[in-house]
């Protein structure tokens, strides 16, 4: 063994210690990964949950149902209230179907997930945006039994709400507010409704996260949950008057199938990386590797081949989108995309506030822009005529892109 391979040697066990000695002393790292499964006990798992169920439901038996509600629920003895967390849930026609027809014979359905589209129960849900510049969301119940009590949740989400419903057959049951910099409302919207069906109601939040260990553990949020929890826990009346029977709503069946983290190994590699021991070979064998090519490739020069560089298709992608709009004729649809990046260019190159349109807001654009007064007020009639109308022509749609193309294009003298 010559003196410059047991540099090598050598070089590669300090590397290699230094490696094992970073790992063991430095803390570790929170798992943020959304699984909702019951067994997990990072932050946005659903252990907390599912080990309070018995308390929030002292009357019922929780069930873990593993199988797809399809095959579940074909045997029409199964009954109960199905509760479902997850990160997104994707029915599929016949598995909605055979929930239909669990609700319409006196049970109950509860989904909590991120956004809902039900065309069977005229229900869908939009992303609520606001222009403030700081802003904090809140969830909060309806009833005022529950008396005007607001919950915050730290961590960014996306705000859904319910933006269509079926107003014959919906109630609503709670609400996202959102406040601005000053705590002042900006916007109420609903999250939380209640969908009648047959003899049973379906339960549909906007907001699974408020389930999850991290958030039902901050602060009094579990007394949302609780809130959330308590319309399915307490006995409906059925037509008659009378509460339903212990055989149809005596049991939660906790869903177990649909999560985003699954309880089964997903890959090999998964649980490679999983198991601490393996995880260690498996990254001493890339390093060993990396050492090799690296004192290889000093002895054997290979030429590298010229990778020609991958075209820019943004041109080609917008011309796309844009014919995608002209061949639809959808005139509205492009106005309106047009006065959004418009009102952009505003917030963006002259720092001014688009949430109310004044003539001290025509005076602050014309002294930034150089535009006169009046033009400014004559394009930003165009579109409000245009925001008022349902439908407009490609003659409208053109005269506003050429009144706006005119205000980007003036210069000062």
């Amino acid at each position: 063994m010559d003196k410059k391979l047991k540099i090598y040697i050598g070089l590669l066990v300090f590397v290699l210690l230094g490696i094992i000695y970073i790992e063991s002393v430095k803390p570790k790292e929170i798992n943020w990964y959304p699984s909702y499964a019951a067994k997990h006990k990072i932050p946005y798992g659903t252990y907390v949950l599912h080990k309070e169920m018995p308390s929030l439901f002292p009357k019922k038996k929780v069930k873990d149902i593993h199988q797809n509600p399809y095959t579940f629920l074909k045997d029409s003895t199964n009954n109960g209230t199905y509760f479902f967390v997850d990160n997104a849930l994707n029915f599929g026609e016949d598995e909605f179907s055979e929930l239909l027809k669990f609700v319409k014979r006196g049970n109950n359905v509860f989904i909590a997930t991120n956004g809902v589209h039900i065309d069977t129960l005229k229900t869908e849900t939009s992303i609520l945006t606001t222009s403030a510049f700081e802003e904090k969301a809140y969830q909060k119940m309806s009833n005022p039994i529950f008396g005007e009590i607001e919950y915050h949740f730290d961590r960014d989400f996306s705000k859904f709400y319910f933006s269509e419903v079926d107003t014959l057959n919906t109630t609503v049951l709670g609400e996202l507010v959102v406040r601005n910099e000053k705590d002042s409302i900006i916007s109420k919207k609903p999250n939380y409704i209640k969908v009648k069906h047959g003899k049973g109601n379906f339960y549909l939040h906007t907001f699974p996260q408020a389930f999850t260990n991290y958030n039902m553990l901050l602060n009094n949020n579990y007394e949302y949950v609780a809130n959330v929890l308590s319309y399915i826990s307490t006995p409906q009346k059925n037509e008659t008057g009378a509460t339903g029977g212990s055989n149809s709503r005596s049991t939660i069946l906790w869903d177990a199938y649909y999560k985003t983290g699954k309880s089964g190994i997903a890959s090999p590699m998964h649980y490679i990386l999983s198991t601490p021991p393996l995880k260690w070979a498996y990254y001493i064998a890339l390093i060993g590797v990396l050492f090799f090519i690296i004192f290889k490739g000093k002895r054997n020069q290979r030429l590298i081949p010229v990778i020609t560089p991958l075209k820019n298709q943004t041109l080609a992608f917008t011309r796309t989108i844009a014919n995608m709009y002209y061949e639809k004729s959808d005139h509205k649809n492009i106005a309106e995309h047009k006065i959004n990046y418009f009102l952009e260019y505003i917030r963006v190159k002259y720092r001014l506030s688009t949430l109310k349109i004044d003539e001290n807001f025509y005076k602050n654009v014309a002294s930034r822009s150089g535009n006169s007064e009046e033009k400014i007020k004559d394009l930003f009639q165009k579109i409000k005529q245009i925001q008022s109308k349902s439908n407009i022509t490609e003659e409208d749609l053109i005269a506003l892109n050429k009144a706006i193309e005119d205000f980007k294009a003036y210069k000062n003298s």
